[in-house]
């Protein structure tokens, strides 16, 4: 088995000038794609279940389901659960046999948000597994706006919460469709210089791919979550098969279709993020 905890993925990427790829996992087709890329790149994976996943599929069905895809490959593969909004979501994650936990309390004043993270860091790692939390708050395109992250806040967080990494708002937005050059490098570099802990990019199909190979290779972002792009690729793929076969009514002869471009969409985003000097 070569499942990972976050703290495994992200140390060594925050020493060796690299980040790793946080994909956004939908179902079985985007999962077993993504850890066939891991393992095609020869790099770590992390396996996002975020809440409209969980939604969708139980906890308990996902963690087995990352798990079974960890002792497939060769590769680290991280069975992390994102945005997780309580303590008892993110205790079910752990339970279900997740080996990270993001809690995002952005949301809530610091000093609550400080304490809450603090209580579940405590927990995932009483459990062995890593926990991400968010200082500042990530917008969306075309819903609630982004609060940019403050570096003296994000030095208290890292301090106080223990976090093993932390999401950070420098510009980037949750669900943007087309890149945009929107990351501001100067607000970074002050995070930065605050807080020596691995920082994560939410909304990173925002960050064309130049913009996150510049990134990972020079500075503390050790992983960017891709999600949006990704899910572009996976309904390409669905609606050409759909086109291409007209008369075919079996749903595992149609999705199996979206798996090989997935595949290679994915490849280019980890080899982007684990070798951006080349």
């Amino acid at each position: 088995m070569t499942l990972a905890t976050l703290a495994d993925v992200l140390r060594p990427a925050l020493s060796g000038g690299y980040a790793v790829g946080g994909l956004v996992v939908l179902g079985w087709e985007d999962a077993r794609a993504y850890a066939e890329a891991a393992e095609a790149e020869g790099v770590p994976v992390i396996l996002q279940a975020g809440p409209s996943c969980r939604a969708h599929t139980p906890l308990a069905v996902l963690g087995a389901m990352f798990r079974h895809l960890a002792d497939g490959v060769a590769v680290p593969v991280v069975a992390h659960l994102d945005h997780g909004y309580s303590a008892d979501e993110c205790r079910a994650a752990l339970d279900a046999g997740f080996t990270s936990v993001m809690f995002d309390g952005s949301a809530k004043p610091l000093e609550q948000n400080i304490d809450e993270t603090r209580a579940i860091a405590e927990m995932a790692h009483a459990a062995g597994a890593s926990c991400e939390g968010e200082v500042g708050f990530v917008g969306y395109a075309a819903g609630k706006a982004s609060k940019p992250t403050a570096p003296e806040d994000a030095r208290r967080f890292a301090a106080e919460t223990g976090v093993d990494a932390m999401a950070v708002s420098v510009g980037n937005v949750h669900l943007q469709q087309s890149p945009q050059y929107g990351i501001d490098e100067s607000a970074l570099r002050a995070i930065e210089a605050a807080a020596d802990v691995p920082l994560v990019i939410h909304g990173g199909s925002g960050v064309p791919a130049p913009m996150r190979r510049h990134l990972a290779a020079h500075s503390k972002i050790c992983k960017f979550n891709i999600g949006t792009e990704l899910r572009m690729t996976f309904g390409s793929a669905l609606r050409q098969t759909l086109h291409d076969h007209p008369d075919e009514f079996d749903r595992i002869a149609i999705l199996k279709e979206t798996i090989p471009p997935l595949r290679r969409a994915a490849q280019r985003v980890l080899r982007d993020l684990s070798r951006p000097g080349v």
